[in-house]
């Protein structure tokens, strides 16, 4: 299945407490199984000001459906064509 980054702009994201992100994620994956299997959340990364999600599926706009459904901004949804490391230069 396709894999796509997002780019969420959350000014403050950085200082959000345990029980914010533990929250968020309870919001994200009560949406994810209302929408079914097609869409997967891998994981995020959290920075001062936003949040950059990996995610599985078939499409973008299943993507910015998720995000509205849940609230969250979806500024940059783009599809990841392949992944690079310092395994790479070998």
């Amino acid at each position: 299945m396709p894999e796509f980054v997002i780019e969420r702009t959350m000014p403050g994201a950085g200082k959000l407490s345990p029980a914010e992100l533990k929250a968020a994620s309870q919001t994200s994956c009560a949406v994810l199984r209302d929408l079914g299997p097609d869409i997967q959340w891998v994981q995020s990364y959290v920075t001062d000001d936003k949040i950059y999600c990996i995610y599985r599926a078939p499409d973008p706009q299943l993507i910015r459906d998720h995000a509205q459904q849940a609230g969250f901004p979806a500024d940059q949804v783009a599809a990841i064509r392949t992944v690079i490391s310092p395994m790479t230069a070998e």
